[in-house]
């Protein structure tokens, strides 16, 4: 590669030619303070003394004037020159200071050294020659004006002879150094290459990890533990502002490490966690803790899976024991109250009968189409396009004095779930709505907000209703199987809604309004979660 194309490669060259300009500033105030203290005058008994001395100022001014404009320079063959012009204004010294015995011959040296330090292959050997070149040169110059440097001979070929030696060892030097350099440098390539490769993977991953230090303060957290928190930064947080089950599991943990903790939740409407710890040590102390939060949806999903195949066995069976007596019964009551001498009341008790059949058959026909469903098949959908299209549809069949009011936020709302199941959950969610709606109010209306949460980025599908909304001591049973607050009623609805949003890897859960009435609130996963 040609000189003009070469650049002085990394930083450890930047600090050799720093080295360089300190050498060559000190080798000029060194002789200028020497031909100002009178301690030169034996030197110039054999030496042309003017000539010196203007030499050594010379040197000196040239080398701050390179140093103050060169600075560093990137290429390669600014610093040939700079070598090559130090070596011609030593060698212009090494004459007027008498040749060998000034000494000057071994700052030639040096600069040889230093150059080379700077250039590779035949720019270093170039330096040294021309530094031999002057040395034998001027000797044999001076040993014709002056019969007496006939006997530097031996001296200057010894200089020359450790021009080339030292051309010889600092290229082998500096190529050594070289390939540590290019070594280290690739290695930490290589280290920062796996290190952004290894946040890459601790950010995407879905399992939570925080790193606590000896205060359980936050010193990192993936995106996995931001979404479970709903937050967007824990850094340099107290853990126990945020959780405090987590702090009680952790103490549990540090009392018998042996001991698996019970899961927690970090919000009341997120999911439940399994949380893990190990202990980082330096030494004999614990410095770290690291923590894993496992999401305990997908087992739970599992789970679910293996109890509704159960309940399909379940109800197999008792379709087959109880539908058939049930049907004699209900046959049996209607053959009864078609007889002409039935007193009223016993006619009414057949009445009863009639109603409570029905209701036996529509407890059935729930837990059937339960453990009938297919299963979720969660596909990309886009929630804003399906809910206009769902309030549309239900508008066009509602009954007259329903009202289905919608408000959908800006932006993208996109999920992945199966639309059949969201049709069969919304449909059971806005008819309990509107019901007690026109229960409450005289008029049945139901609001539908979709939006996004902001702390943690999912889609909310908020069912709102005006209705007299559930007492504090229902709340923990509302999604159970077969609670209800009606005489009528299956207390199957919520429960299959709830199922069915589980199953999607949804959330579905109630809060109550400010103003009266219900809100039911499905948290949907976010559109790169598979199901």
């Amino acid at each position: 590669m040609p000189a003009e194309a070469q650049f002085l490669g990394g930083a450890q060259a930047q600090r050799m030619l720093r080295l360089y300009h300190l050498y060559r500033l000190t080798i000029g105030l060194s002789l200028v303070l020497l031909i100002s203290s009178n301690m030169d005058n034996r030197l110039l008994e054999v030496a042309d003394g003017e000539l010196f001395r203007a030499g050594s100022w010379l040197y000196l001014i040239l080398n701050i004037l390179v140093v103050v404009l060169m600075g560093n320079p990137r290429r390669v063959l600014p610093v040939f020159s700079l070598a090559t012009a130090d070596v011609i204004m030593l060698a212009g010294l090494f004459y007027a200071g008498g040749g060998t015995p000034s000494g000057i011959g071994n700052l030639m040296i040096a600069s040889v050294a230093m150059g080379n330090l700077l250039l590779r292959g035949r720019l270093g050997l170039l330096i040294a020659a021309l530094a031999t070149i002057g040395i034998i040169y001027l000797t044999f110059y001076l040993s014709i004006s002056r019969p007496a440097a006939a006997n530097d001979y031996l001296q200057a070929s010894t200089l020359g002879v450790l021009c080339f030696a030292v051309w010889f060892v600092v290229q082998g030097l500096s190529r050594l150094l070289r390939t540590s350099e290019n070594l280290a440098e690739q290695r930490a390539s290589d280290v920062t290459s796996l290190e952004a490769l290894n946040s890459l993977i601790l950010q995407r991953m879905r399992t939570g990890i925080l790193v606590l230090d000896t205060e359980l303060r936050v010193q990192l957290a993936n995106q996995g533990a931001l979404a479970l928190f709903g937050r967007m930064t824990l850094n340099g947080e107290l853990i126990a502002d945020h959780s405090t089950d987590l702090i009680e599991r952790l103490l549990q943990w540090q009392t018998n490490p042996a001991l698996r903790v019970k899961s927690l939740k970090l919000s009341p409407t997120g999911p439940s966690i399994q949380a893990s710890f190990i202990a980082l040590r330096r030494g004999n102390e614990q410095q770290q803790t690291l923590v894993f939060l496992e999401d305990l949806s997908q087992i739970a999903q599992q789970a679910q899976q293996l109890k509704l195949a159960a309940l399909g066995r379940l109800t197999a069976s008792i379709a087959h024991e109880i539908r058939n007596p049930l049907g004699a019964i209900s046959h049996a009551g209607q053959l009864l109250q078609e007889s002409e001498d039935l007193p009223v009341a016993d006619r009414r008790l057949t009445q009863i009968i009639q109603d409570q059949c029905k209701r036996m058959n529509l407890i059935i026909e729930n837990v059937l189409q339960l453990s009938r469903r297919r299963p979720s098949a969660p596909h990309p959908l886009d929630l804003k396009v399906w809910l206009e299209k769902f309030v549309s549809d239900f508008r066009a069949t509602a009954r007259p004095g329903q009202q289905l009011h919608m408000y959908v936020s800006d932006g993208t709302l996109e999920t992945r779930m199966d639309a059949n199941q969201l049709a069969q959950v919304l449909n059971n969610l806005v008819e309990n709505g509107l019901r007690y709606s026109a229960q409450q109010q005289g008029q049945a209306q139901v609001w539908l907000n979709l939006f996004v949460e902001p702390t943690n980025g999912l889609p909310i599908l908020e069912v709102l209703d005006d209705g007299p909304g559930f007492a504090a001591d229902q709340l923990q049973h509302m999604f159970e199987p077969f609670f209800t607050t009606e005489s009528n009623g299956t207390g199957l609805g919520l429960y299959i809604s709830r199922e069915l949003c589980e199953s999607n890897q949804a959330h579905l859960d109630y809060r109550a309004r400010e103003k009266g009435g219900s809100c039911m609130r499905i948290t949907f996963a976010h559109p790169r979660k598979q199901g």
